[in-house]
Order: structure tokens, then C-alpha cells, then sequence
């Protein structure tokens, strides 16, 4: 994930719980604002100690921001985004966790259309 396309102030994070929308599924739960700096979009991921231990929480961060790398030319533009990741997902391979992932991001409306 390159660096602009990071979210990483705890400001940042408390803006978008505050003001922001939320979608969820039983995998991910999404948060997102509109930004106008966020060019094209900021992600941050959160993952409590509740799905496990430190290295089932960096491998699950590392995958949602694999899983939106690849996805970032569909994902709406302005957008700061935080995705928190649920115990379900933990178990779940990547083309799971791809397919999850796009079903709440398109719930949330954050997809643009046309494909």
C-alpha cells in the first residue's frame, strides 16, 4: 500500500467513526467519509485482539490492503475508508475474503459502477 494511501492519525480514525457511515458483513465492518484530500482514497485497517494474536492480526491487515491494492481502480474516489476486520474472517481464504470484501464495499456503495 503506497504511503498517501494510508489512514493512520488517531484524528483521522475518531473524524470517520464520528461522521462517517458504516456497512458490515459478517467478515468486515466498513466505515467511510467523504475527503477531498484523499486522493484517490485512504484506508485504514483495524483489527482487535479478539480475532487472535499479533501475527493472525498483521496477516489479516496485510491481506485486506493485498485484497484492496488489487481492487483500487474500482473503489470510488474522495473517500477515506476503515475497514475492521471480524473474528469470521480469520479462517477464510483470500478469494473468500476478495468476495466478502466486495460485497460490503459495494453494499456501502463505494464501488464505482460499471463493472
Amino acid at each position: 500500500m503506497q504511503k498517501k494511501l494510508r489512514l493512520r492519525k488517531r484524528e483521522d480514525f475518531s473524524r470517520i467513526y464520528r461522521n462517517g457511515k458504516s456497512f458490515a458483513n459478517s467478515q468486515f465492518v466498513v466505515y467511510w467519509s467523504r475527503q477531498h484530500k484523499a486522493d484517490p482514497f485512504r484506508l485504514g485497517v483495524s483489527a482487535s485482539k479478539k480475532i487472535g494474536n499479533a501475527v493472525v492480526r498483521n496477516r489479516m491487515r496485510r491481506l485486506v490492503k493485498e485484497i484492496v491494492r488489487h481492487q483500487k481502480d474500482r473503489i470510488a474516489e474522495q473517500l477515506d475508508v476503515i475497514v475492521i476486520v471480524r473474528k469470521p474472517a480469520v479462517g477464510l481464504e483470500l478469494k473468500e475474503l476478495e468476495k466478502s470484501m466486495l460485497h460490503v464495499l459495494k453494499r456501502a456503495g463505494l464501488l464505482k459502477n460499471g463493472r
